[in-house]
Order: C-alpha cells, then structure tokens, then sequence
C-alpha cells in the first residue's frame, strides 16, 4: 500500500492485486483439485483408447494433430483433449492463487455444465438410458458424466462468490482507519482490481475478435445447414440431447461444439468489449482451445492437397479464408492476453494527508 504523508513516501505492505485474497486460498485449491481430477479422468479414458486400439502411442501422438491419423476407436476427441490440458492449466494457476485463474475456471465449470444438462436431456430417453445398462463402458461413461456435473457445482459455487473488489475496498477501509488516515485515503490507496486503460484497449480488442469469429462460425453454419438441406430442428436437437448420437462416446457431438463455440464467442466477446472485468483465464482457456482445434484443421487441408484445390471455387477460396483468419484471430487473442499487464502494474492512487 502507497501513501503520501507531506513529502514523504509512505510504502506499507499489501495485498498483492494479481494474486486472490487470502480469504478465498480455499476455494481456489477446491477448484484445482477438482478441475485436476476431472482431467485425471479424460486422460484415462484416453489411455484406455490407446490400449484397446490398433495403433501405436506415436500414432495418437501424431493424432493429435493430424485428423487423419487420429485412431477410430478413441473414446474423447480432441475437444476433450484440449479441454484436459485447459483445467491442468487453470488448476495451476489456482493452486498458485492467480486471480486469471477465476475467470478461467467460471468458464470452465459452464462447460461442464452445460455437458452435464446435455447428457441429462438424453437420459429422459429410455432406449439410451438402456445403453448405459447393456454397453460394458456403461457404468463408467455414467460414472464420468456424474462426476462431470459434481465439478460443475462445486467449481461454480466456490468460485461465483470470490470477488476481490469488495474484500480489497474492506481490507483498504480497515487499514486507513487503524492508520488514522481515514476511511476514504485507506480505500483509496488500496489497490482495487480495476483494469488500467491499456488494459481495457487490450480487452476491447480481443472482444471484437471473439465478435468477429463468432458471426463468421454463425454464418457458416446457417449456410451448411441451408446447402446440405439438413433438418435443422434435428441439428438443434443434437446440440442440446446426448440421445441424438446413438452412441455413449465421450466425444462431444459437431452440433455441440459449434454451436456452443459460437454462443462462447458472443458472450466473451461482448464482455470483453464492455471491459468491465478481469476475463483473462477465460480468454486464455478458450482462444487456446479453438487456436489448437484450427491448427488440426490446417493440418488437415495441408494433408488432403486442400491448399492447391481451395481457389477453384468462391466457396473454397472463402472458406480458406474464414480459416486463415480465425488462426491469425485466435493466436492474436493468445498473444495479447499473455501480455496482458496485471493490475499491479497499472497506476494506484495516492492519497495526500
């Protein structure tokens, strides 16, 4: 904490504004471990795909960058793959009390939520609910599935209530008082997690990004579903009900992950424009998630000779470029919130006694 008494410099110890309160340590190691847990449970369904499969560790390790190599029989996708290195990642920064780690973990536990309703919707189908009886994996599919929504709630609950602005104003309130600065100096020069105005520019842009991919992935979904003459309200259906597939893989359905990527797009990216909030992790999470998901489809139009073949149509040519831009906008998002300057960084104000 910065003070000016007269001409002098008054330096006190404080909170560290990039860092969670100390009141809410608990509840950042409860996300962790629970976040940690549930990627526990993605890799060894993974594993478990790799020992039953045909191929070789290599050639999942190529997979996972390669649509083309990927092995038929795995059990979780490279959405789940991106996702488990996503809650090891925020579970980190929650064990050491980063406050990107919030956001990064609210948007998270939505996920999971919303992977948990999905899957509830589907089970209000008798002859799916039969799958998880007769199938072998059935038991511990469901037992995935439950978990899923356990961490959902704990990670929401625990996570929802621990703001830092209020808990910092109190802690700068009590200070100025025992100080005998007064209530008002004491909660002004106590750091609050305001974001600077660099940091708002920074926020705002990565929210007309996020805008940006979310309008093109619309776009390019309503004209697929206009030109393959595919039943929409089936489409929709297959977004929102696990029945819909047939199947109990783990993989989340393209229903799912497109249409939940462009409703990510447009919420992130509208709170990012009004810059009102710390939305780092949350950021960081999903830009790196679809940043890894564009690089397969790379590779993959790199592989089947897409590139030479793509400008023989407008279509193609187009669709090159909805990809080349969503790479260059994702790597843009991932590279400024990297830089993104903390608050401790950003000017403090000072009172004068």
């Amino acid at each position: 904490m910065v003070m000016r008494d007269g001409d002098a410099l008054d330096v006190r110890p404080g909170g560290d504004p990039a860092r969670a309160a100390p009141q809410h340590h608990g509840a950042y190691h409860t996300t962790a471990f629970f976040l940690t847990l549930y990627a526990t449970a993605l890799t060894a369904w993974t594993v478990y795909g790799i020992a039953q499969g045909d191929g070789s560790v290599w050639d999942f390790v190529e997979g996972l960058f390669n649509p083309g190599a990927s092995p038929a029989s795995q059990l979780v996708g490279p959405y789940e793959w991106a996702f488990a290195a996503a809650f090891l990642a925020t579970a980190g920064l929650a064990v050491a009390h980063r406050r990107p780690a919030r956001s990064a973990a609210l948007f998270s536990g939505f996920f999971l939520l919303a992977v948990s309703l999905r899957e509830a919707v589907g089970l209000c189908d008798a002859a799916y609910r039969d799958q998880y009886a007769t199938d072998p994996l059935g038991g511990w599919a469901l037992a995935t599935r439950v978990l899923g929504l356990v961490v959902a709630v704990v990670v929401l609950t625990t996570m929802l209530p621990a703001t830092e602005g209020r808990e910092r104003r109190r802690t700068g309130l009590r200070t100025g008082l025992r100080t005998g600065s007064g209530g008002a100096s004491g909660a002004a020069s106590t750091p609050c997690p305001v974001p600077s105005a660099r940091d708002r520019r920074l926020s705002r842009i990565c929210g007309v990004l996020f805008l940006a991919m979310g309008v093109t992935r619309l776009v390019w979904t309503v004209h697929d579903l206009t030109l393959t003459g595919m039943d929409t309200f089936r489409y929709l259906r297959g977004a929102v009900d696990g029945s819909v597939l047939g199947t109990l893989n783990l993989a989340a359905s393209t229903e799912f992950t497109t249409l939940g990527s462009v409703l990510a797009f447009f919420l992130l990216g509208w709170l990012a424009f009004r810059a009102r909030r710390d939305l780092r992790g949350a950021l960081l999470v999903f830009a790196s998630v679809e940043l890894y998901l564009t690089v397969r489809t790379v590779v993959w139009l790199t592989v089947t000779d897409f590139f030479n073949q793509s400008f023989e149509t407008p279509q193609g040519a187009l669709s090159m470029a909805t990809t080349a831009f969503g790479l260059a906008a994702m790597t843009s998002v991932v590279v400024l919130v990297m830089g993104w300057r903390s608050e401790r960084d950003s000017p403090v104000d000072e009172s004068t006694t």
